[in-house]
Protein backbone atom coordinates (compact mmCIF):
# COMPACT_ATOMS: atom_id res chain seq x y z
CA UNK A 1 0.00 0.00 0.00
CA UNK A 2 1.06 3.41 -0.90
CA UNK A 3 1.12 6.14 1.36
CA UNK A 4 0.72 9.59 0.22
CA UNK A 5 0.59 12.82 2.11
CA UNK A 6 -2.55 14.29 0.38
CA UNK A 7 -3.63 17.55 1.09
CA UNK A 8 -6.92 18.26 2.74
CA UNK A 9 -9.30 20.55 2.86
CA UNK A 10 -11.55 21.46 6.36
CA UNK A 11 -15.07 21.45 6.30
CA UNK A 12 -17.66 23.44 8.55
CA UNK A 13 -17.57 21.27 11.78
CA UNK A 14 -13.87 20.47 10.86
CA UNK A 15 -14.08 17.74 8.60
CA UNK A 16 -10.77 16.88 7.11
CA UNK A 17 -11.67 16.33 3.00
CA UNK A 18 -8.64 15.21 0.81
CA UNK A 19 -8.16 17.27 -1.75
CA UNK A 20 -7.65 14.55 -4.21
CA UNK A 21 -10.23 11.61 -4.13
CA UNK A 22 -11.27 8.92 -6.65
CA UNK A 23 -14.43 8.75 -8.55
CA UNK A 24 -16.41 5.84 -9.77
CA UNK A 25 -18.99 7.50 -12.50
CA UNK A 26 -19.54 5.00 -14.87
CA UNK A 27 -17.28 2.16 -13.42
CA UNK A 28 -19.49 -1.19 -14.24
CA UNK A 29 -20.75 -2.74 -10.94
CA UNK A 30 -19.07 -5.99 -11.39
CA UNK A 31 -15.39 -4.01 -12.02
CA UNK A 32 -16.14 -1.33 -9.07
CA UNK A 33 -14.71 -3.63 -6.35
CA UNK A 34 -11.24 -4.32 -8.31
CA UNK A 35 -11.21 -0.45 -9.18
CA UNK A 36 -11.53 0.96 -5.67
CA UNK A 37 -9.53 -1.56 -4.76
CA UNK A 38 -6.16 -0.25 -6.91
CA UNK A 39 -6.99 2.91 -5.77
CA UNK A 40 -7.03 2.49 -2.10
CA UNK A 41 -3.79 0.52 -2.65
CA UNK A 42 -2.67 3.46 -4.88
CA UNK A 43 -2.92 5.76 -2.07
CA UNK A 44 -6.76 7.08 -2.31
CA UNK A 45 -8.50 7.64 0.94
CA UNK A 46 -11.65 9.40 -0.21
CA UNK A 47 -14.16 7.45 -2.47
CA UNK A 48 -16.81 9.32 -4.25
CA UNK A 49 -19.86 7.31 -5.44
CA UNK A 50 -23.90 7.55 -5.66
CA UNK A 51 -26.96 5.68 -5.91
CA UNK A 52 -27.58 6.67 -9.25
CA UNK A 53 -24.09 4.59 -10.42
CA UNK A 54 -24.97 1.22 -8.68
CA UNK A 55 -22.22 0.47 -7.32
CA UNK A 56 -21.82 1.58 -3.91
CA UNK A 57 -22.19 -2.29 -2.50
CA UNK A 58 -18.83 -2.46 -4.64
CA UNK A 59 -17.46 0.28 -2.88
CA UNK A 60 -17.91 -1.11 0.36
CA UNK A 61 -16.62 -4.66 -0.62
CA UNK A 62 -13.35 -3.01 -1.78
CA UNK A 63 -13.14 -0.68 1.66
CA UNK A 64 -14.20 -4.37 3.69
CA UNK A 65 -11.23 -6.18 2.05
CA UNK A 66 -8.82 -3.11 2.67
CA UNK A 67 -8.49 -3.54 5.98
CA UNK A 68 -8.03 0.27 6.43
CA UNK A 69 -9.78 1.60 9.30
CA UNK A 70 -13.01 3.56 8.37
CA UNK A 71 -12.22 6.64 9.74
CA UNK A 72 -9.10 6.70 7.75
CA UNK A 73 -11.24 7.18 4.77
CA UNK A 74 -13.14 9.80 3.06
CA UNK A 75 -16.82 8.61 1.76
CA UNK A 76 -19.03 10.73 -0.28
CA UNK A 77 -22.13 9.31 -2.03
CA UNK A 78 -25.46 11.02 -3.52
CA UNK A 79 -28.94 11.33 -3.48
CA UNK A 80 -30.55 10.57 -7.02
CA UNK A 81 -33.29 12.35 -8.84
CA UNK A 82 -36.25 10.52 -8.01
CA UNK A 83 -36.08 10.54 -4.69
CA UNK A 84 -35.92 14.53 -3.79
CA UNK A 85 -38.91 15.49 -0.76
CA UNK A 86 -38.26 15.18 2.41
CA UNK A 87 -39.25 11.62 3.59
CA UNK A 88 -37.92 10.23 0.45
CA UNK A 89 -34.33 11.42 1.07
CA UNK A 90 -34.47 10.08 4.41
CA UNK A 91 -35.49 6.22 2.62
CA UNK A 92 -32.78 6.99 -0.06
CA UNK A 93 -30.00 7.78 2.43
CA UNK A 94 -30.79 4.93 4.64
CA UNK A 95 -30.47 2.25 1.04
CA UNK A 96 -26.94 4.05 0.61
CA UNK A 97 -25.75 3.38 4.10
CA UNK A 98 -27.05 -0.21 3.74
CA UNK A 99 -25.55 -0.84 0.47
CA UNK A 100 -21.97 1.49 1.75
CA UNK A 101 -22.37 -0.83 4.74
CA UNK A 102 -21.42 1.63 7.09
CA UNK A 103 -23.11 3.85 9.67
CA UNK A 104 -22.38 7.07 8.26
CA UNK A 105 -20.87 8.67 5.06
CA UNK A 106 -18.24 12.26 5.36
CA UNK A 107 -20.24 13.60 2.66
CA UNK A 108 -23.61 13.35 1.47
CA UNK A 109 -25.24 15.66 -1.64
CA UNK A 110 -28.42 16.23 -3.02
CA UNK A 111 -26.86 15.20 -6.61
CA UNK A 112 -28.58 17.19 -9.36
CA UNK A 113 -31.26 20.48 -8.60
CA UNK A 114 -33.82 19.21 -10.68
CA UNK A 115 -35.38 22.41 -11.21
CA UNK A 116 -38.52 20.62 -12.81
CA UNK A 117 -39.65 19.34 -9.38
CA UNK A 118 -38.75 22.33 -7.16
CA UNK A 119 -38.25 20.17 -4.38
CA UNK A 120 -34.53 20.79 -3.41
CA UNK A 121 -35.18 23.63 -0.71
CA UNK A 122 -37.26 20.00 1.08
CA UNK A 123 -34.88 17.68 0.58
CA UNK A 124 -31.98 19.95 1.92
CA UNK A 125 -34.27 19.85 5.35
CA UNK A 126 -33.71 15.89 5.08
CA UNK A 127 -30.09 16.51 5.04
CA UNK A 128 -29.85 18.73 7.69
CA UNK A 129 -31.67 16.21 9.63
CA UNK A 130 -28.56 13.18 8.81
CA UNK A 131 -26.44 15.75 9.86
CA UNK A 132 -27.62 17.52 12.94
CA UNK A 133 -27.95 13.10 13.80
CA UNK A 134 -24.36 12.41 12.66
CA UNK A 135 -25.03 10.08 10.03
CA UNK A 136 -23.72 12.86 6.97
CA UNK A 137 -20.63 14.10 8.78
CA UNK A 138 -20.81 17.02 6.36
CA UNK A 139 -23.72 18.03 3.55
CA UNK A 140 -23.61 19.67 -0.07
CA UNK A 141 -24.35 19.73 -2.91
CA UNK A 142 -23.71 19.25 -6.61
CA UNK A 143 -24.56 20.52 -10.10
CA UNK A 144 -26.08 23.61 -8.50
CA UNK A 145 -25.71 26.69 -9.58
CA UNK A 146 -25.50 29.92 -7.85
CA UNK A 147 -29.12 31.18 -8.13
CA UNK A 148 -29.94 27.46 -7.14
CA UNK A 149 -27.70 27.92 -4.13
CA UNK A 150 -29.34 31.63 -3.24
CA UNK A 151 -32.82 29.85 -3.47
CA UNK A 152 -31.53 27.35 -0.93
CA UNK A 153 -30.25 30.12 1.46
CA UNK A 154 -33.61 31.44 1.94
CA UNK A 155 -34.89 28.70 4.40
CA UNK A 156 -31.44 26.41 4.89
CA UNK A 157 -30.09 26.20 8.33
CA UNK A 158 -26.81 24.34 8.13
CA UNK A 159 -24.64 25.98 4.83
CA UNK A 160 -23.93 23.39 2.21
CA UNK A 161 -19.94 22.57 2.59
CA UNK A 162 -19.07 21.33 -0.56
CA UNK A 163 -20.56 22.11 -4.16
CA UNK A 164 -19.62 19.48 -7.38
CA UNK A 165 -19.39 20.89 -10.41
CA UNK A 166 -18.16 19.80 -13.64
CA UNK A 167 -15.45 21.97 -14.07
CA UNK A 168 -12.39 22.14 -16.21
CA UNK A 169 -10.34 24.82 -18.11
CA UNK A 170 -13.07 24.18 -21.24
CA UNK A 171 -15.38 25.24 -18.41
CA UNK A 172 -14.10 26.96 -15.73
CA UNK A 173 -17.17 27.92 -13.60
CA UNK A 174 -16.15 31.23 -12.56
CA UNK A 175 -19.50 32.66 -11.30
CA UNK A 176 -19.65 29.03 -9.58
CA UNK A 177 -16.38 29.37 -8.17
CA UNK A 178 -17.04 33.12 -7.45
CA UNK A 179 -20.32 32.36 -5.25
CA UNK A 180 -18.48 29.12 -3.39
CA UNK A 181 -15.29 31.37 -2.45
CA UNK A 182 -17.52 33.93 -0.89
CA UNK A 183 -20.21 31.88 0.83
CA UNK A 184 -17.14 28.80 2.23
CA UNK A 185 -18.27 26.38 0.17
CA UNK A 186 -15.57 24.26 -1.29
CA UNK A 187 -15.34 23.76 -4.82
CA UNK A 188 -15.65 19.68 -5.98
CA UNK A 189 -14.87 18.69 -9.72
CA UNK A 190 -16.14 16.34 -11.41
CA UNK A 191 -14.85 15.66 -14.77
CA UNK A 192 -11.84 17.07 -14.29
CA UNK A 193 -9.91 16.34 -16.84
CA UNK A 194 -13.30 17.05 -19.39
CA UNK A 195 -13.36 12.94 -19.84
CA UNK A 196 -10.07 13.11 -21.35
CA UNK A 197 -10.96 14.40 -24.63
CA UNK A 198 -9.64 17.06 -26.89
CA UNK A 199 -8.46 19.06 -23.48
CA UNK A 200 -5.49 16.66 -22.93
CA UNK A 201 -4.30 17.14 -26.43
CA UNK A 202 -4.91 21.02 -26.73
CA UNK A 203 -1.58 22.90 -27.79
CA UNK A 204 -1.67 25.01 -24.73
CA UNK A 205 -1.93 21.94 -22.53
CA UNK A 206 0.60 19.51 -24.19
CA UNK A 207 3.24 22.80 -24.20
CA UNK A 208 3.04 22.97 -20.27
CA UNK A 209 2.98 19.14 -20.26
CA UNK A 210 6.05 19.16 -22.32
CA UNK A 211 7.83 22.20 -19.86
CA UNK A 212 7.32 20.83 -17.05
CA UNK A 213 8.21 17.31 -18.01
CA UNK A 214 4.57 15.84 -16.90
CA UNK A 215 1.49 14.69 -18.53
CA UNK A 216 -1.45 16.47 -19.89
CA UNK A 217 -3.63 14.90 -17.39
CA UNK A 218 -1.27 15.61 -14.38
CA UNK A 219 -1.10 19.33 -15.60
CA UNK A 220 -5.05 20.20 -15.57
CA UNK A 221 -5.21 18.35 -11.55
CA UNK A 222 -2.39 20.24 -10.79
CA UNK A 223 -4.24 23.93 -12.00
CA UNK A 224 -7.22 22.89 -10.34
CA UNK A 225 -5.27 22.06 -7.10
CA UNK A 226 -3.42 25.71 -7.48
CA UNK A 227 -6.95 26.99 -7.72
CA UNK A 228 -8.10 25.54 -4.68
CA UNK A 229 -10.25 23.40 -6.34
CA UNK A 230 -11.15 19.41 -4.94
CA UNK A 231 -10.61 16.67 -7.79
CA UNK A 232 -12.43 13.18 -7.68
CA UNK A 233 -10.44 11.45 -11.58
CA UNK A 234 -11.34 8.75 -12.45
CA UNK A 235 -9.74 5.64 -13.84
CA UNK A 236 -9.52 1.83 -13.81
CA UNK A 237 -5.97 1.44 -15.01
CA UNK A 238 -3.68 1.27 -11.74
CA UNK A 239 -0.91 3.03 -13.41
CA UNK A 240 -2.95 6.16 -14.57
CA UNK A 241 -4.52 5.96 -10.58
CA UNK A 242 -1.10 6.62 -9.45
CA UNK A 243 -0.29 9.02 -12.15
CA UNK A 244 -3.29 10.98 -10.94
CA UNK A 245 -1.68 11.44 -7.22
CA UNK A 246 1.28 12.33 -8.25
CA UNK A 247 0.64 15.97 -8.51
CA UNK A 248 2.65 17.39 -5.37
CA UNK A 249 6.04 17.65 -6.09
CA UNK A 250 5.62 20.64 -9.09
CA UNK A 251 3.86 23.88 -9.31
CA UNK A 252 2.43 25.64 -12.39
CA UNK A 253 3.83 29.66 -12.36
CA UNK A 254 1.74 32.56 -12.98
CA UNK A 255 2.12 32.41 -16.73
CA UNK A 256 1.14 28.58 -16.86
CA UNK A 257 -1.98 29.63 -14.68
CA UNK A 258 -3.00 32.30 -17.33
CA UNK A 259 -2.59 30.07 -20.13
CA UNK A 260 -4.96 27.56 -18.92
CA UNK A 261 -7.20 30.32 -17.77
CA UNK A 262 -7.20 31.42 -21.57
CA UNK A 263 -8.93 27.54 -22.71
CA UNK A 264 -12.29 28.86 -21.29
CA UNK A 265 -14.76 27.74 -23.64
CA UNK A 266 -17.92 26.96 -21.50
CA UNK A 267 -17.99 24.09 -23.01
CA UNK A 268 -19.93 21.03 -21.01
CA UNK A 269 -19.08 17.23 -21.35
CA UNK A 270 -22.05 16.30 -19.54
CA UNK A 271 -26.09 18.02 -18.99
CA UNK A 272 -26.96 21.34 -18.00
CA UNK A 273 -28.61 21.45 -14.40
CA UNK A 274 -31.25 24.23 -15.50
CA UNK A 275 -32.70 22.01 -17.89
CA UNK A 276 -31.49 18.35 -16.19
CA UNK A 277 -34.52 16.65 -14.83
CA UNK A 278 -33.93 12.76 -15.80
CA UNK A 279 -35.35 10.76 -12.75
Amino acid sequence: MTDIDIPTVTLPGGVAMPQVGFGVFQVPPPETAQAVSAALDAGYRSIDTAAAYRNEAGVAKAIADSGIPRQELFLTTKLWNSDHGYDAALRAFDASLAELRTDYVDLYLIHWPVPELDLYAETWRALERLHAEGRAKAIGVSNFQPHHLERLAQSAEVQPAVNQVELHPYLQQREVRDYDAQHGIVTEAWSPIAKGGALLTDPAVTALAEKHGRTAAQVVLRWHLQLGNVVIPKSVTPSRMRENLALFDFALDDADLAQLADLDRGERTGPDPDTFNAR
